[in-house]
């Protein structure tokens, strides 16, 4: 998991950002130093809860396997995996990750509605790494 970047678990899990006091710009991943905006002269930057939905705004697949960092067993066959962009719309921002397993580029279009929900990016005998995914909303997948 990385630290500050989301909160809870179930359907209390949420995105975390950063809001800027002086422009109102909201930041994902966070932002804890400046505002990324360039034409703000700066302000506090205040911990935000994100939208726990969006809109698909683009999407494809991964059929390879990713050089390191990207965690995966070697000695397992590769799993393609869908990729998502979604704009979450009362911050007007796009937010990237990965889709629930088992939902494939057929099943997603462009303007669909997705929530964020926990995912597991890699489990090892004594730890689990949480991350999040996006799921058509109202899927059980």
């Amino acid at each position: 998991m990385v630290a500050g970047w989301f909160t809870g678990d179930g359907d209390g899990f949420r995105l975390l950002g950063t809001r800027c006091s002086a422009c109102s710009a909201v930041f994902f991943p966070r932002e804890d130093t400046f505002c990324r905006n360039p034409g703000c002269g700066g302000g506090e930057l205040e911990e935000v809860p994100l939208s726990r939905s969006g809109r698909v705004w683009s999407y494809t697949d991964s059929r390879y396997r990713p050089p390191s960092p990207y965690v995966s067993d070697p000695e397992l066959p590769w799993e393609p995996y869908t990729l998502i962009a979604v704009e979450l719309e009362a911050e007007r921002i796009v937010v990237l990750g990965q889709t629930v397993p088992g939902i494939t580029v057929a099943d997603l279009t462009v303007g669909m509605e997705v929530e964020v929900v926990p995912g597991v990016l890699n489990e090892e005998a004594d730890t689990t790494w949480i991350t999040w995914h996006w799921r058509p909303t109202g899927a059980t997948a």
